[in-house]
């Protein structure tokens, strides 16, 4: 063990060259720590987020299929706009896939109208000689609906414009417009599945100012189809939202944002009709595991008529989410193979110069007996030494380090991603079963169910970077390994040379 000694007599007697190996494999192992740290604490978060904000698989009518249907059984030269039709979710389909493995929570939708009555005036922008409904009419009358602007011509030129526009669902916390925070509840509580078969509400805080509203008041609405039938409802929440809606909200209540009122499915399907009963419109499902959502959609097929109902799948959430954990796992990742290959050049080369000014001692040691092999031992426990006070210092400095330049990378990629999204809007995916990766089919406030961005968001504001035993481990491994190959590309030369030879040159 005399070539360890010696290790120690020659780091004690030059400082200077300790010092300096010390400093060196300090950086090299305390970059080397952070990126190995970045890049389990970008693992870990996405595995940890991906549960949170899941992806969403929405059961509705195939549309694609409906329409191919009415042109195939249309007589002329264009399909019959009239006889286009779209066949009702089975509740009974839908619980089934609500049963499977990997849903996390799903809820029912289910739309429908309806006309003001006593105890209510919808929110209208049009002036009172063109807008009669919900308040005083010519006649002295209340709660007619409103009868002026007709739906354009055609087919449904005849039917009356509705004064709200009821959305039913299962789950309100679901709905897109309170899950991405559009809208969110001021008073009261929301819908939820306890408040099935019942005429619970959640109306917006402008109506219920308007008419002097509050959470368990009651008012009144007429049934789309018949005027003179009324249902009493109960208010259960108040929500505001910060839609401003469209041109079409100015001519229509109903499109009116204000105007959307949110009740239990069954309430929705009440006012839809008989033919309505144990139907929906369409069911979202929130899965657990992403990843497993091709998986989930083959097994709900299963369950279902392919022919008239389809699965929309969006996991953009995840995609959205992962898109910018993956790039930093993987600069992490290049980080660590780049200061790798750069701390074995550095420290080859600060070897390299060491032993040649040290010819003369490995000179007088081999003429003395000593083995090369004891030679390079002893150049390597000085490495080794100098490699274990480094990676001391790095266990205490790479967290700082690893928590600097994580949260850099994860803020760059996330606004990275969040321009990319904001400039191409939200993009949709054509999946293999022709329907487009996206949100409940239709359009409008009351047809989104799912995940939102706004989730994401929160999933990848920070990485939790901390130094774990396994990173040290690692990191020890390649210190080693970096010393090996420094010693060895260092010596190689020196150490093929005769003893007389190096003592004379």
């Amino acid at each position: 063990m005399d070539f360890i000694k010696r290790a120690m007599l020659s780091m004690k007697s030059k400082k200077g060259r300790t010092f300096l190996l010390c400093a060196v494999f300090s950086a090299i192992l305390i970059f080397v720590l952070a990126g190995l740290t970045i890049q389990s604490a970008a693992l870990t978060t996405t595995e940890n987020a991906k549960k949170s904000v899941g992806a969403t698989v929405t059961l509705s009518a195939n549309r694609e299929a409906a329409m191919k249907k009415n042109q195939e059984g249309s007589t002329g030269e264009k399909p019959d706009p009239s006889s286009f039709s779209l066949t009702p979710v089975s509740l009974a389909d839908a619980q089934k896939i609500a049963d499977l493995a990997n849903v996390k929570s799903y809820s029912f939708l289910s739309s429908s109208s309806a006309g003001a009555s006593d105890g209510i005036t919808p929110i209208s922008t049009e002036s009172e000689s063109e807008t009669t409904t919900g308040s005083t009419a010519s006649d002295g009358t209340q709660g007619e609906p409103q009868a002026v602007g007709r739906m354009g011509s055609g087919p449904m030129s005849d039917i009356k414009q509705s004064d709200f526009q009821v959305s039913g669902v299962m789950e309100l916390s679901m709905s897109s417009d309170f899950s991405d925070g559009t809208a969110e509840i001021t008073s009261g509580e929301v819908i939820n599945a306890s408040d099935k078969e019942t005429n619970n509400v959640v109306i917006e805080q402008t109506l219920a100012d308007a008419n002097e509203l509050k959470v368990g008041d009651t008012f009144k609405v007429t049934d789309p189809e018949d005027d003179t039938k009324t249902y009493e409802l109960t208010i259960k929440g108040i929500y505001k939202t910060s839609e401003n809606g469209n041109s079409m909200g100015m001519m229509f209540n109903f499109l009116n944002p204000a105007n959307t009122l949110y009740t239990s499915y069954t309430f929705a399907n009440t006012l839809k009709g008989d033919d309505a009963k144990d139907t929906i419109d369409s069911a979202s499902y929130t899965l657990a595991d992403p990843k497993q959502m091709d998986t989930f959609v083959k097994e709900a097929e299963k369950l279902i008529d392919t022919e008239n109902f389809s699965l929309q799948t969006n996991d953009q959430a995840y995609q959205q989410m992962l898109q910018p954990l993956n790039n930093v796992a993987s600069f992490a990742k290049n980080i660590v193979i780049l200061v790798a290959i750069a701390g074995v050049i550095i420290l080859t080369l600060i070897v390299m110069m060491m032993i040649r000014e040290r010819r003369y001692e490995i000179g007088v040691l081999l003429s003395l007996g000593e083995s090369r092999f004891k030679v390079v031992l002893q150049f390597f426990s000085e490495i080794i030494i100098c490699m274990f006070v480094a990676l001391v210092i790095a266990t205490f400095s790479g967290n700082i380090v690893g928590n600097v330049v994580g949260e850099q990378l994860i803020t760059q990629q996330t606004e990275s991603v969040s321009q990319a999204t904001n400039n191409q809007g939200q993009p949709t995916e054509k999946g293999d079963r022709g329907s487009e990766r996206q949100g409940v089919p239709g359009g409008g406030s009351m047809n989104r169910l799912g995940a939102s961005s706004q989730g994401t968001a929160k999933a990848i504001e920070e990485l939790n970077i901390s130094v774990q035993p396994k990173e040290i481990t690692i990191v020890a491994g390649l210190g080693l390994l970096i010393s090996f190959l420094s010693i060895i590309l260092s010596s190689s030369g020196i150490l093929r040379l005769q003893p007389k030879k190096i003592l004379t040159t």
